[in-house]
């Protein structure tokens, strides 16, 4: 089934983008995930992937060419399939389907009258929906409020922070009224486009305004998990011609079960061997779950044993930061073949380096500076680590940008520093410092965590002398960074106290092979231990 793809909304004021570049070719194959497009916001370039797999069959927006958010940018789907119903609808059918007409405005469906029923009721009344905040942003939590429910609300004003994927972000009021209705509460999620709050003026009747929402949200949800489902049964089975319905719906061993009905079973620890399916052909749907009522079993009497000592626990629900952390590191951890280099360093002359510039007023760099430096140099020198993996392609980066791993409370964010390998030891401190700050407090914005091509995470600070990292995707190396241990050394035939660190280079086999590895850590080792030849 064909899909069409639309021009995203990938900042929050975004209001239509330019394609800088497509990766794919009508005609070529597309895998889920795959970066389709670099998409030009207001606010910078950035990637953009596919969410389905199969055949590009045409493409909307050439590159250079600018068009308004969920405008048609693509369509993909199976070789030779029909796409002029698809067309069709967007384009008022024209007879070229590779051309998009200005001329006409396209026809609007009886859902997309639905979606602007607030403007042929009453233009001062707004719907406001769930944002999409970054560029994988799915869903997104409410985490404050600033109005209540009654209070008078400017065009720019601060309406409340959203939680997203990546950072905690201030979420401002495109328009001027009062705050007729609030959809979500402090701590609830909700996916993009659901409703968020409703603005217009004091004492307008809202209800038609929340019916025709919840119409749409419930329509939209029905569509997506019908979507979901019919593309996971594309993978299951492509042809079924008799099945038999059985009450754990099983053939040869397999349960079929939507994926939203199987992570709503795992998040219910329901055991799905034991759940009918009221589905096509006896298939476990979401509301097989949601309905599920644990069978009855048979008690035995037990003997009452009395204890004082309670067993108590806290749960906490997983943030957006937290969910996409877990999705891409094990994307990543079970993807790329990961190998381990290590080398160990002599950092007696970077102590002394360091106290060094410390003693000049104003200076205060940290040994992750100078490392964070280190690499730049070294990465520069090494194009072939200075890489990313594609599913059909290797790139080499020309310009260095260096994610340096930031740990808070929710998880762990990375923020990137542009062009590291133009800036001073200073400038790099600075930085670090600014970002680490923003990071902590959640006000990142998703720029400034985009587009690194190499990663460092440092636990020295900590007392760690030796670590192995997963590689942050879609680059193809992490730097892992121990600690300085004081320890006796051998140098020139005497055993004396030393002061040494360890590195740890986690390498994604299929970009970088240990020769190539080794010799970027060749190169690498010198500029840490002698950081003054960085400067020459």
């Amino acid at each position: 089934m064909a899909e069409l793809i639309k021009m995203p909304r990938l900042s929050d004021t975004m209001e239509e983008g330019t394609v800088a570049a497509w990766f794919k070719k009508v005609g070529d194959k597309v895998q889920e995930g795959e970066i389709l497009a670099e998409i030009e916001t207001d606010k910078a370039t950035m990637e953009f992937e596919s969410f389905y797999e199969g055949t590009l069959l045409y493409i909307g927006i050439k590159e250079n060419e600018t068009a308004k958010v969920d405008a048609p940018l693509a369509i993909i789907g199976d070789p030779g399939e029909d796409i002029n119903s698809i067309l069709g609808d967007q384009t008022n059918k024209s007879e070229k389907p590779n051309e998009i007409e200005d001329s006409e405005p396209p026809k609007k469906s009886s859902n997309d009258s639905e979606k602007t029923v607030e403007k042929q009721i009453n233009d001062d009344v707004h719907v406001i929906t769930m944002p999409r905040l970054s560029d994988t942003m799915e869903e997104g939590t409410v985490a404050s409020w600033f109005k209540k429910v009654g209070e008078e609300v400017e065009e720019g004003e601060i309406l409340a922070e959203i939680e997203t994927d990546k950072a905690t972000m201030e979420f401002e009021s495109f328009y001027s009224g009062t705050l007729l209705h609030i959809g979500l509460n402090e701590g609830d999620s909700a996916k993009v486009d659901s409703l968020l709050a409703i603005l217009g003026p004091s004492g307008t009747e809202i209800s038609q305004y929340l019916n025709s929402a919840v119409k749409i949200a419930t329509e939209d949800s029905q569509k997506e998990e019908l979507k979901i489902e019919q593309k996971t049964e594309n993978k299951i089975v492509q042809e079924i011609d008799t099945f038999e319905k059985t009450p754990e719906t099983i053939k040869s061993g397999r349960i079929f079960i939507s994926p939203l009905a199987k992570k709503l079973a795992n998040d219910k620890n329901i055991d799905i061997s034991t759940v009918q399916g009221s589905g096509e052909n006896g298939r476990i749907i979401k509301s097989d779950i949601e309905n599920y009522k644990e069978p009855a079993v048979e008690t035995v009497a037990q003997p009452i044993i009395s204890s004082s000592d309670k067993q108590e626990f806290s749960e906490v629900n997983h943030s957006q930061m937290r969910k996409v952390i877990a999705k891409r590191l094990s994307e990543s951890k079970f993807t790329a073949p990961h190998y381990y280099l290590n080398v160990e360093l002599d950092m007696s002359e970077t102590i002394a380096f360091r106290k060094q510039c410390n003693t000049i007023p104003d200076t205060k760099i940290s040994f992750n500076d100078i490392i964070i430096k280190a690499c730049a140099v070294a990465l520069r020198n090494n194009p072939s680590v200075n890489s990313q993996w594609f599913d059909d392609r290797i790139r080499y980066n020309n310009f260095v940008n260096i994610g340096v791993a930031v740990g808070v409370d929710d998880g762990l964010i990375v923020p990137v520093l542009k062009n590291a390998d133009k800036m001073s030891v200073a400038e790099i401190s600075a930085t670090v410092k600014e970002m680490a700050g923003l990071a902590r407090d959640k006000k990142l914005t998703p720029e400034m965590m985009e587009g690194s091509t190499f990663t460092i995470s440092n636990l020295g600070m900590f007392g760690i002398e030796s670590f192995t990292s997963i590689i942050n995707p879609p680059n193809s190396v992490i730097l892992s960074v121990g600690a300085i241990i004081q320890k006796p050394v051998v140098k020139q035939g005497e055993i004396v106290v030393g002061n040494t660190m360890k590195l740890t280079l986690a390498c994604d086999h299929r970009v970088v092979d240990g020769l190539t590895g080794s010799k970027f850590l060749q190169a690498l080792k010198p500029l840490i231990e002698n950081p003054l030849s960085m400067l020459i």
